[in-house]
C-alpha cells in the first residue's frame, strides 16, 4: 500500500523530492492533519503519483493535492574508516561551511538517539576542512 500525504498543488509534480519538516501550528484544528503528518521528521521523500483529489488548506496557496510518496534512502557523511555493514550513531557536528557540495550530507537534519547501519558506501568525500569522510547510504536498526 503506498504511503499517502498532502502538498500543494502548485508543488505537487510527479518525481518531485521534498524533505519534510513536520508539522505546522496552525494545522492544529484541521480534519486533514493526520494525513499531512504521517511522515517521518527529516527525511527525504519522492513524489511517485498524484491523485486527483484536491482540498482546501489554509496553509498552501490554492488546494492541496493527494500525493503518493515513497521515502528516500538516508544518504549522510561517515568516518572514512566505516565501511558497509557498520553500526553507528549519527552524531554531526554542524559544519559552517554552506557553500561545500557536500553540506546537504554533514548537516541532515536526523534523529541522533537511533542506530544506523551502513548499507552502502558511494563515494569519498573531499572535505575543505579536511575532515576524513565518505558518502554512504544509511538505514535504521
Amino acid at each position: 500500500m503506498p504511503l499517502v500525504t498532502l502538498i500543494g498543488e502548485k508543488i505537487a509534480k510527479k518525481d518531485a523530492e521534498f524533505i519534510y519538516i513536520g508539522p505546522n501550528n496552525e494545522c492544529r484544528n484541521c480534519k486533514l492533519k493526520t494525513v499531512c503528518f504521517n511522515l517521518k521528521i527529516g527525511r527525504k521523500y519522492k513524489i511517485t503519483n498524484i491523485r486527483e483529489k484536491r482540498h482546501n488548506c489554509n496553509i498552501h496557496e490554492g488546494t492541496v493535492a493527494v500525493v503518493e510518496v515513497q521515502e528516500m534512502p538516508i544518504l549522510i557523511a561517515v568516518e572514512k574508516k566505516l565501511s558497509e555493514g557498520s553500526k553507528i550513531k549519527i552524531n554531526n557536528k554542524e559544519c559552517r561551511n554552506i557553500g561545500c557540495n557536500y553540506y546537504e550530507f554533514c548537516s541532515i537534519p536526523i534523529n541522533k538517539d537511533k542506530n544506523f547501519k551502513v548499507t552502502k558506501v558511494i563515494e569519498k568525500i573531499d572535505c575543505p576542512i579536511d575532515h576524513d569522510l565518505q558518502k554512504a547510504e544509511v538505514s535504521e536498526e
